[in-house]
């Protein structure tokens, strides 16, 4: 049996070959024809820096170096809704907002308060109140569509994330730094796993996610820091295909602005353009599929109110989501203010949290994918009986 040299990255996948340090792009087929793909900003993005509430009269006392100028100013914020805007470095999505294509919800958390990354990113992908859960949210809402969970699932490269998994199988795909092998390699590698029960079903399954993600280009050759760009181009091939998958989990480092975070330049306005970069990445590639596409960014936390000795933030506590897509009913900015007044902080220096995140999750899962609100409840986040789903989030 000869195998087309590009598979050969799902080969050296499965054998643990691909680098550590890869973004990681994970997939799952469902039975619906609405897309979504979730993006976590892992290190806990400052939604202060990244939608900013300019109107506020205590914003620019509280944020000191880091406040960013008014609209209509050199380096100011592209406004929004009169009270909120959006960094420069987004002015890509901007456009998306007039078209009611980008939602933001401010002052949203999950229920964790401890500030510690392990546990919050536990907590933000089970969907849970408590550390130690062995599945995801988004694995336990695809139980629950139909035609979920079919097929074989594979993890290549770092594996899935905690927020696919679960009982429903699912396939993952990561960029190889690996050279191309010979097509000699490659038939030996068919034939030593050909009559395996196990491992022979499952490299073929590999085989057949590498032939998705580069069907259509060939291989692409792979390029340090924009392996986040080239997995978007594949997230946004492959959730386009008929006969592809519908969800897709990206994830994006580089949040953690401890030091030198900066206001119109610095470390979050690199991660701000990498993360508008993305996501243009993803509405190209997704352009036939766009009107059936939601992408929710989230993060962990947000970071404290007030700049640092080293000219950063600290981890904090509310931050802000991002929504964006075809099928959005957007051009909203969502979410009970608190308001930075330092009797309306939460512990004396956070923004204080007024939006449940799994209130936000619940209105993705029911609105955009139809998962019935009951399942949602009981199975998905059966912790969070209590909290509403945001209303209205997706267009009629």
């Amino acid at each position: 049996m000869m195998l087309h040299r590009r598979h050969f990255i799902a080969t050296a996948s499965a054998t643990g070959l691909l680098s550590a340090t890869a973004p990681r792009l994970s997939l799952a087929a469902a039975g619906t024809d609405r897309r979504l793909v979730l993006i976590v900003l892992r290190g806990a993005m400052d939604g202060l820096g990244a939608v900013i509430p300019y109107a506020d009269p205590d914003y620019r006392p509280a944020r000191g170096a880091l406040a960013l100028a008014e609209p209509g100013q050199e380096g100011g914020v592209l406004d929004l809704d009169g009270r909120f805007g959006l960094h420069p470095v987004l002015a890509p999505l901007h456009e998306w907002w007039g078209k009611k294509q980008l939602l933001a919800v401010h002052a949203i958390a999950t229920p964790y308060r401890d500030r510690s990354h392990f546990d919050a990113q536990d907590l933000l992908d089970t969907g849970g109140i408590r550390a130690g859960d062995d599945s995801g949210w988004l694995n336990r809402a695809l139980a629950r569509l139909d035609g979920g969970g079919k097929g074989l699932g594979l993890s290549l490269g770092q594996g899935v994330p905690l927020v696919l998994r679960g009982s429903v199988p699912v396939a993952s795909w990561a960029p190889s730094p690996l050279p191309e092998p010979t097509m000699d390699f490659m038939d030996r590698v068919a034939g030593l796993y050909r009559n395996d029960p196990v491992l022979g079903p499952a490299l073929m399954a590999g085989l057949g996610v590498a032939d998705m993600a580069n069907g259509m280009d060939g291989n692409k050759k792979r390029d340090g820091g924009k392996d986040r760009l080239i997995l978007a181009e594949t997230a946004g091939r492959m959730l386009s295909d008929p006969a592809g998958p519908r969800i897709a989990s990206l994830e994006l480092s580089g949040w953690d602005t401890h030091v030198g975070q900066g206001a119109i330049q610095g470390r979050l306005a690199n991660a701000l353009g990498q993360l508008a970069e993305t996501m243009m990445t993803l509405r190209v590639s997704m352009s036939d599929v766009w009107g059936q596409t939601l992408i929710a960014v989230v993060t962990e936390f947000g970071r404290t109110i007030r700049p640092n000795g080293t000219g950063g933030t600290d981890h904090g506590t509310a931050g802000v989501a991002l929504l964006a897509g075809g099928a959005l009913n957007g051009g909203r900015v969502l979410g009970e203010w608190p308001g930075l007044r330092d009797d309306k902080l939460y512990e004396g220096r956070d923004l204080a949290p007024t939006t449940d995140m799994r209130a936000l999750l619940k209105a993705v899962l029911a609105g955009h994918l139809g998962v019935p609100a009951a399942d949602i409840d009981r199975f998905v986040f059966p912790d969070a009986k209590s909290v509403p789903a945001l209303p209205e989030l997706v267009r009629a």
